[in-house]
């Protein structure tokens, strides 16, 4: 028997359950992340590192400068144990140095400077890479004059003028904002000045992309001021190269406050940073190799993980990349 109930073309068409909603673009940002096993390594890695010397200093409360020459060239926990020699090697499990001072709460204060000097510097050279490189992409008439500064910088050698700057205004800065204080800000502003020339030709070449687009175009045939296209459109659109760019200025800006201190013209003699703990080591480095293995691995772990960050993160934001 033939079934001739008639079916409604309308309600077939109808869909039976509501539509999902979409899905958000950030966890498809965070699945291509999270692929990218280097760059979860460098996240973690950075999340501890700077959680380790914000929060270090209220865990191991042993003063950094206090010495201690009775327990000097106490040697860290594992050389001691195969030693033999067990002196005081649980309170002080990174041992000390020829002054008694204790690595351990060194190596905390130094990976707080130096994590401060890098990302204060980062967030400068930032600012300034942002701005040049949205000004010279969407104003063509300051493109040339722009991009030729641009190429100037990067034709300078960053270290001997580092070197001259220190030299030029390190005592007027510490006289009027104290040792470390002026230091700091030498540094951070030497560093972040000589830095923001990468990001200023990447923002440039996103921007002059951008501003051709129909949005771009919609925008201003309303009548919106160039102000507020950069605000509301240019700028949120150019965010996935400027935290690309943001990782490796921090990577930079480490190395770059670690070699100034290693040269002796940063932070004052008795302020530790690693690059600090590295030239006071080197003198000994035979008899005690760990006290030049423990800032320089901290260092090196703390760029290497900066770089895999960058590197996920370029991977994960670029939709061309997304997915495969």
């Amino acid at each position: 028997m033939t079934d001739t109930t008639e079916i409604d073309p309308f309600a077939a068409l109808q869909d039976k359950e509501p539509p999902k909603p979409p899905r958000s673009q950030w966890l498809d940002v965070w699945d291509q992340f999270k692929k990218h096993k280097g760059a979860v390594f460098g996240g973690v890695f950075l999340i501890f590192i700077t959680l380790a010397v914000l929060f270090g200093p209220y865990i191991w409360t042993v003063d950094p400068q206090n010495l201690d020459i009775r327990n000097k060239n106490v040697r860290p926990i594992w050389a001691a144990l195969f030693d033999g020699d067990a002196k005081t090697m649980w309170s002080r499990p990174f041992g000390t140095d020829n002054l008694g001072r204790d690595i351990l709460s060194n190596m905390i204060a130094g990976g707080r400077a130096s994590m401060a000097v890098g990302w204060t510097a980062m967030l400068l050279s930032l600012i300034i890479g942002t701005f040049v490189g949205v000004v010279a992409g969407y104003f063509k008439r300051l493109d040339g004059v722009l991009m030729r500064l641009t190429d100037l910088f990067l034709s300078l050698p960053i270290l001997p003028l580092l070197l001259v700057a220190v030299t030029l205004f390190r005592q007027p800065l510490r006289a009027n904002f104290g040792p470390e204080g002026g230091m700091f800000i030498l540094i951070v502003v030497v560093v972040g000045i000589t830095s923001w020339m990468q990001t200023a030709r990447i923002v440039r070449g996103e921007v002059l992309a951008l501003k051709e687009r129909e949005f771009i175009l919609a925008a201003r045939s309303i009548g919106t001021t160039n102000g507020a296209i950069i605000r509301r459109h240019l700028l949120p659109n150019v965010v996935s190269p400027i935290m690309v760019s943001a990782t490796l200025g921090l990577a930079t800006a480490i190395i770059t406050e670690s070699a100034l201190s290693f040269l002796g013209v940063g932070f004052p003699s008795d302020f530790p940073t690693w690059g600090k703990m590295l030239a006071d080591a080197v003198p000994r480095m035979e008899e005690f190799p760990e006290r030049v293995l423990l800032p320089g691995i901290a260092i090196s772990l703390t760029v290497l993980g900066v770089n895999y960050l960058g590197d996920g993160l370029r991977d994960a934001l670029d939709p061309r990349i997304r997915g495969r």
